[in-house]
């Protein structure tokens, strides 16, 4: 399979989350994406444990919220950028990328202050991108 490539930002999709576009930061140095998420309350699905939580879909409007629910895949502990470690929900979802669509582990946390609201890590990155930082939105600018 050919890599596509694309740029330090991009707007993906996690269509089982009802989530049509998202800005995310590519982002090499981490190992498993992960995603801004509020209001982490543990359910039941299909008899699985699973997870219920506000997704903030939109980059420039912070307060319109998306409320998602998704099957635990794991529970990790994680090191963040600034070195705290904190233990995190894991989930597993498909993501799409132009026209590439694939299944990928997403980590769920409290980026807040973050710039972005979503990160892509090297895990979801694996052997189908390589990633040019001098550009942005490569791909979600060729699909237009």
């Amino acid at each position: 399979m050919d890599r596509l490539i694309i740029g330090r930002l991009e707007e993906i999709a996690l269509p089982e989350l009802g989530i049509g576009q998202l800005t995310a930061r590519v982002d090499s140095g981490a190992q498993t994406s992960s995603l801004h998420v509020d209001n982490i309350k543990k359910i039941k699905i299909g008899g699985k444990q699973g997870i219920e939580f506000d997704l903030h879909p939109d980059f420039y409007d912070i307060d319109k919220v998306k409320r998602c629910q998704a099957v635990i895949h794991d529970v990790r502990q994680v090191k963040s950028s600034n070195g705290a470690s904190e233990q995190r929900f894991v989930i597993e979802t498909m993501a799409t990328l132009g026209s590439l669509t694939w299944p990928i582990e997403i980590t769920l946390t409290d980026r807040s202050d973050m710039t972005y609201l979503m990160l892509i890590g090297r895990q979801a990155l694996g052997a189908k991108f390589y990633i040019d930082a001098s550009e942005a939105f490569i791909i979600s600018n060729s699909e237009q």
